[in-house]
């Protein structure tokens, strides 16, 4: 079973070195809960992808610094300068396979900073951070953590409560073509 830390309790220098090692999180964000663990950990990536048995649809990552996602994705300084917030922009990276095999083999990827504290822990890692909802694929995502399968919480290392998030997930924007569009509202 998994560490429960309320997120007042959290300590960022420990979260920090838990999200380096590889561990896997329950965490809260600005929209829903997420899954997610070290972006460059591809062992850690596979056990979030087996968790939610997603096995071919990619996974979104929470950027360490704005700087971090201008340096590494084709995106225009308007959209950074959103950030954070509710947004989730799909991307291309300037190069590949900077982020590993297991979330580079896409062409596209997404990326967010979430309007949220435990973000600005997360980034205090310095590393990308993978962020999915914490449901079985394709399974309703959750807002407060009493509705999360068993079957992924007994395999995650930490959960942070937050208690329940009154949002929705958040708005998926392609920036890949010459005009944006609106995948997800």
């Amino acid at each position: 079973m998994a560490k429960v830390v309320k997120l007042k309790k959290a300590k960022a220098n420990d979260i920090a070195k838990r999200i380096k090692k590889g561990e896997i999180f329950i965490y809260p964000t600005d929209t829903i809960y997420g899954i997610g663990c070290n972006a460059l950990n591809e062992e850690a990536v596979r056990k979030v992808r087996q968790i939610k048995q997603r096995t071919e649809k990619p996974f979104s990552v929470i950027a360490p610094s704005k700087q971090w996602l201008s340096r590494n994705f084709k995106v225009k300084k308007a959209y950074v300068d959103k950030l954070p917030g509710p947004f989730t922009y799909i991307l291309k990276p300037k190069k590949k396979g900077f982020l590993g095999d297991e979330v580079s083999r896409f062409e596209t990827i997404g990326v967010r900073i979430p309007d949220h504290p435990f973000t600005k822990i997360i980034q205090k890692a310095k590393v990308p951070f993978i962020t999915t909802s914490v449901n079985i694929s394709g399974k309703k995502p959750a807002t407060d953590l009493e509705r999360v399968s068993p079957l992924i919480t007994e395999q995650a290392d930490i959960i942070i409560d937050a208690g329940i998030l009154n949002s929705n997930p958040s708005t998926v924007l392609d920036l890949t073509g010459n005009l944006p569009k609106i995948i997800r509202k």
